[in-house]
Formats: C-alpha cells, structure tokens, sequence
C-alpha cells in the first residue's frame, strides 16, 4: 500500500508488541516526507494495530504473545519522577533516569532458554534419525540434508522472539546475539561441515539483530552512548 522503506518500518514498529510515541513520531515523519497524508496514514496504522490485536487475541498462544496498545495505553511511571512514560522508553524523558528494572519478556537468556528446550525435543523423538545421538550428528550432515525438523523449529524460534524494548535488555541481546551472527569461515571454509550449520543460524540472528538495531533508533535516540553501543554491534555486521 505504501512504499517498501514505509511498510518496513511499520511492520519494525508493530513486530515488538509495543507502538510508542516515539514510534508513531518517526513514522509520521517519514510518511510525511514521502508525500502522505498524516490523517490518513495514522487511520491505517491504528487499523493495523487493531487487526493485529484481534489475530493476536484469538490465536491458540495467546499467552506467549505481546499484545499491541496504543500510546494512551502503554504509559508507565518513572521510577524516579513518577512522570508518565512510554513503556517502551530507555530513559525517562523527563529526568534522564535509566528504565531498567521493566520486567521483559523478551530477555535472550528466555531465547536461550526456549532453544535448549527445542535442543531436547532432538533427544526425545523417537522417530528422529539422529535422535539417539543429538547435535552432533545433526551438524555433520548438515550440508547433505539440511536444517533437520530441530533445527528448523529452533530458526522459527529466534525469527518469531519479540525484540527487546528496555535499555538494558537490548544491550545484553545484542551483545550476546553478535557473536552467533557472525560468519564463520571464509570464502573456502563456510561451507564446510564445521561451519555451514553456524552460518545457517548466522543469518538468522543477523536478521534478528537488525530488528533490535531498528527498535534502538526509535527508542533510544535521546541516549547516544547506548545507541552508539547498539550501532558498533550493527557496523561489525555490515548493518547500517
């Protein structure tokens, strides 16, 4: 409907669960400078976030999935000055104070969490070819097979995991996320048994990465040590 950098950031700024101010500020602006109509832009986005509330409400996981609210609605406290803020702020506007006690759930150590309970299901499928003998086995033959149904389930885990909204929280994923996206290898070596699995996981948590790298420039604009700390990460995976 829109041009793709538009739709980009609109799906970005839905993908958290989260829309802030801060969020619909950037996107007005760009929409504006591409020639939209701001009445009708914020209609279509407002319709989006109810659509999506809607799916999100009915789906089967429901529990496991962040719900969407509008600004007026995801106004938290400061700790510090008690001043209303957006739920997904790093810092209070008002006072500067870091937010870092929100409780998340999109924390990487759940991630890891979710993946080593995946990792588990390899050894309780009776039915798994490798089953018996786990990763291991899994990686060598990777190049002939593959990504097997673990390794499949685990790529769908880190695609679909909420990003991070809190300060604290988007350090540490991307912090620890960073080393997973890296290639390994050169040009002789990625494809090599040791390191084609790591490589096909690699472009996933990129991708994830990229997510988070997007999230920082919305939510944490008024803090440049924190950003520039974000977008290091992003230069040393070839992220702009």
């Amino acid at each position: 409907m829109y041009p793709e950098e538009i739709e980009k950031l609109i799906q970005y700024a839905l993908m958290d669960g989260n829309v802030s101010a801060k969020d619909r500020e950037v996107l007005y602006k760009k929409a504006i400078d591409a020639g939209i109509d701001k009445d009708e832009f914020e209609m279509v986005l407002n319709a989006r976030i109810y659509e999506l509330n809607k799916n999100r409400q009915s789906s089967v996981d429901q529990q496991s999935e962040p719900i969407i609210q509008t600004a007026s609605k995801t106004s938290n406290k400061c700790p510090n000055c008690q001043a209303n803020i957006d739920a997904s702020s790093t810092t209070c506007d008002y006072c500067n104070f870091d937010i870092v006690n929100r409780r998340s759930n999109a924390s990487i150590q759940h991630l890891f969490e979710l993946l080593i309970e995946a990792e588990e299901e390899r050894k309780r499928d009776p039915d798994g070819m490798f089953s018996q003998i786990g990763s291991v086995f899994s990686e060598a033959f990777s190049h002939i097979t593959g990504p097997g149904k673990v390794d499949r389930q685990k790529i769908e885990i880190i695609s679909s995991f909420p990003i991070p909204t809190t300060k604290h929280d988007i350090l540490e994923f991307i912090a620890l996320a960073y080393p997973k996206a890296k290639q390994a290898g050169n040009v002789f070596t990625r494809n090599s048994e040791k390191n084609k699995l790591h490589n096909q996981f690699a472009q996933v948590w990129k991708s994830k990465c990229e997510q988070i790298i997007l999230k920082a420039k919305f939510s944490m604009k008024d803090d440049m040590e924190a950003l520039n700390e974000v977008l290091h990460y992003g230069k040393e995976l070839g992220i702009e």
